[in-house]
């Protein structure tokens, strides 16, 4: 079991309702966390139960370097990230502009997987005080089962699982660990909030709190995986 206590987390998207929670449920478990939001203004929403607070616009490379520079001359001891961001789009191959396709795959993917790519050195540096280091990544049911009518945002997350699932090979060598979840809906408010198109009736979905508790779980227990069926109990 992965004791939580004392752990520096680094929670990208804590001003959203799934990265509020992980703030708050990684807190409760004695952990330090390092929280992010995309603007200024969403930093508001960030809960007061977070250790420290940054602007990270995953859209920009600059913004990117000069968060994880800042960790890095700071000698922050980096134990864990959770990806806990991301933009959704409905529509058909045919209807959804390019740029919306373009704006899905920097935030839902090339942005997130920059952000742990640059915190690795970090990350090494916790394996090797056996302070067992993880990411978690949240790609989702739909990285599993693409769906008609949202292309741009099922590449999106296909894409974050595929790196995922290459990267947790990779990693395990240097002693970290990588959890790609997959949960189905999940009553977030995002859906409300696409960047296009309407989003179909989807019933009721997962709580957050639901789906945080059980990724935490994941976490201390030193799951590896948790695929959609994880979520179903």
């Amino acid at each position: 079991m992965s004791e939580l206590t004392g752990r520096n987390i680094l929670v990208v998207g804590a001003s959203g309702a799934l990265g509020a929670e992980f703030a708050r449920q990684l807190t409760a478990q004695g952990a330090s966390v390092i929280a992010t939001s995309s603007s200024s203004e969403s930093a508001s929403r960030i809960p007061a139960e977070a250790a420290s607070k940054f602007v990270l616009n995953l859209e920009d490379q600059r913004s990117i370097r000069e968060f994880v520079d800042h960790l890095t001359d700071a000698g922050v001891t980096l134990d864990g990230v959770v990806l806990a961001t991301g933009l959704v789009a409905f529509g058909s191959a045919a209807e959804t502009p390019s740029a919306i396709t373009e704006r899905l795959m920097k935030v839902n993917f090339l942005g997130q997987v920059a952000v742990v790519s640059s915190v690795v050195p970090m990350l090494e540096k916790s394996a090797s005080a056996n302070r067992e280091p993880f990411v978690v990544s949240i790609s989702g049911v739909i990285a599993e089962t693409p769906m008609a009518g949202l292309s741009s945002y099922s590449a999106s997350k296909t894409a974050l699982h595929g790196y995922a699932t290459a990267a947790t090979r990779e990693l395990r060598r240097a002693g970290i660990r990588w959890i790609d979840a997959r949960p189905g809906h999940t009553e977030t408010g995002l859906a409300g909030r696409a960047i296009f198109g309407v989003a179909p009736a989807f019933g009721q979905g997962h709580t957050a709190e639901k789906i945080v508790a059980r990724i935490v779980e994941a976490i201390a227990n030193d799951e590896k995986d948790l695929p959609s069926g994880s979520f179903t109990a």
